[in-house]
């Protein structure tokens, strides 16, 4: 393993960590309306949307109420943004003179940036227009990811209270995207401008190149929107080749601010976690269990790409330069395979390489990070909320072992918390797994690979395992732009998005009224380092029982048919 990668790995992770207390503190702060070093210019702002929108800032929602705002918001941002798709050949701000999207597709993208999964099943550059890119994807990037952050927000707000009530949707979503997403958003951008990335409303430029012949450059404001893809774990490009295009990426700094920007929200939530529930430690769990699997993930990425294809000859360059293939030259295998894990470790998605083109092993870490739930860190939100399920599952199946009722931040887990906990554990279980059943058990879900199993069944797998877990990325040989994919495909994200999210909703306000009970001898400290351990083995556990034949059959299969010459089993 290089040392450039050994760098890169160390530094963003530090960053991330020395970040995490402050920028948590931040959100929880302009979460809760408390002043903040933006208040003095942006309260004036906030009162101004409240009062337009006929907002009462003091109402406060019981779950339920918080999750019908949460749904009606959802349904009416795919209704808008399918529209802005289907009459874009006849609205402004449309260079290349892209035409109506199809109404499927264009479903599937409302429905795709909706729930910050962001996958693409057309070009960017060509399938849609400046002001459907601008006005449509990009403010749903920021409105889809304050969403999350919001419902983060209630969750810990519910856990960590005596009362049943959550907050309002509608507070949280404001002073998320105006006191969190817009103004680091802002500061990233600029970063971006700097190191290269075009931001820009002028429309194809032709250019001449050194060998003489002419080519159309795609421009655009780029930079606006990449940043947001990154900080929001959005993933959704401007450009077809998204994160590995020289436009998103041009430098090797710029992949560093990428890696650091997709990392920073999910982990400083931890932080954020802790102070709503009034224990630091508790955060700190979270955050070492996050980020030791992410790092193990990334590790294990690194050294399959930097080790190449041991079925090429020891002469070829491949080997000694590692697994090359569908890697960006200037930043490598390794730095390669770990922008791969990482990016597949958030709802983001968007490296600077080809999915289809790493090493089966590490296509297989990508898609079990996204299996697991996506928790290790996890998108805005939706990671903190994610590995809540298996905190309160770890404290079940504590519970079992020393036989007393379970226990979390003092409140018992009774039978209906564990009746939601078993639906936010096995909706997307079954929605993965039956979805992909389906698919290769169908003539139109078989057109969808490109390649036999089982590198085909892998496409399959990543494809569901990626819209499920909102992350957006797929193998480069997949097609999925097809009306079974587009169909199926929507039920796979809306369920990926809500089907643990409301659950934990619903868990939160049941728990948040309860009373306290005393600690005890039996009480398992979940503040503890002994717990992050029984917590990231329940992860593994419980994601290896779930998924480990399905992957058995794809990438674990293909990699040992690699290993013993063949190329297929």
């Amino acid at each position: 393993m290089t040392i450039a990668g050994i760098l890169t790995l160390a530094t963003v992770m530090l960053t991330v960590l020395a970040l995490t207390p402050p920028v948590g503190g931040y959100i929880h702060a302009a979460m809760e309306g408390h002043h903040n070093v933006l208040s003095p210019f942006l309260r004036p702002v906030e009162r101004t949307i409240y009062r337009v929108a006929r907002i009462d800032p003091g109402e406060m929602q019981s779950w339920k109420a918080y999750t019908a705002s949460l749904l009606v918001f959802t349904f009416v941002s795919i209704a808008a943004l399918y529209l802005i798709q289907r009459l874009q050949g006849s609205l402004p701000l449309n260079p290349t003179g892209a035409g109506a999207v199809a109404p499927e597709l264009a479903y599937n993208t409302a429905v795709s940036f909706s729930t910050t999964t962001d996958w693409q099943n057309y070009a960017g550059e060509t399938g849609v227009s400046q002001l459907t890119q601008m006005m449509g994807l990009t403010v749903q990037n920021f409105l889809a990811a304050a969403g999350g952050l919001a419902a983060a927000a209630a969750v810990a707000r519910g856990l960590g209270s005596r009362l049943h009530l959550l907050g309002n949707f509608w507070v949280d979503l404001t002073r998320a995207t105006l006191y969190v997403l817009l103004p680091i958003s802002f500061v990233g951008a600029v970063l971006l401008v700097a190191q290269g990335v075009p931001e820009t409303l002028a429309g194809p430029q032709t250019v001449t190149t050194l060998q003489g012949a002419s080519q159309t450059l795609i421009l655009g404001p780029i930079a606006s929107q990449d940043v947001i893809k990154t900080l929001g774990s959005n993933g959704g490009g401007y450009l077809n080749a998204n994160g590995a295009h020289p436009y998103l990426n041009p430098t090797g700094l710029s992949d560093w601010l990428d890696l650091v920007l997709n990392l920073l929200i999910p982990f400083a939530l931890t932080y954020t976690f802790g102070r709503y529930v009034k224990d630091a430690r508790q955060g700190w769990v979270l955050f070492a269990v996050m980020a030791s699997i992410l790092v193990a993930a990334s590790l294990g990425a690194m050294a399959l790409e930097g080790a190449g294809n041991p079925r090429l000859p020891a002469s070829v360059d491949q080997v000694a330069a590692g697994n090359m293939e569908g890697k960006e030259v200037r930043i490598g295998a390794e730095v390669g395979g770990l922008s791969a894990a990482q990016m597949a470790a958030t709802t983001t998605g968007a490296p600077p390489v080809t999915y289809a083109s790493l090493s089966p092993a590490s296509g297989g870490i990508a898609m079990a990070l996204m299996l697991t739930g996506e928790v290790a860190p996890g998108g805005v939100g939706s990671g903190i909320t994610g590995i809540l399920v298996y905190v309160i599952l770890s404290v079940f199946l504590g519970g079992l072992m020393v036989g007393r009722t379970p226990e979390y931040l003092g409140k018992r887990v009774e039978s209906y918390e564990m009746r939601m906990l078993v639906l936010a554990v096995l909706v997307p279980a079954i929605a993965v797994l039956g979805l992909v059943s389906l698919s290769v058990s169908v003539p139109a879900g078989q057109a969808g690979p490109a390649n036999p199993p089982p590198h085909g069944f892998s496409e399959v797998l990543y494809a569901f395992a990626s819209m499920n877990g909102n992350n957006g990325s797929a193998f480069a040989s997949f097609t999925g732009d097809t009306v079974f994919y587009n169909v199926v495909g929507s039920f796979a994200m809306l369920a990926g998005r809500f089907g643990t999210l409301i659950p934990m909703l619903a868990i939160a306000g049941s728990m948040g009224p309860k009373r306290q009970v005393p600690r005890s001898l039996g009480t398992l400290p979940t503040g503890s380092a002994m717990f992050g351990a029984f917590l990231g083995g329940t992860i593994i556990i419980v994601g290896a029982l779930s998924y480990l034949a399905a992957l058995a059959l794809g990438p674990i299969a293909e990699h040992l048919a690699m290993l013993a010459g063949h190329t297929t089993p």
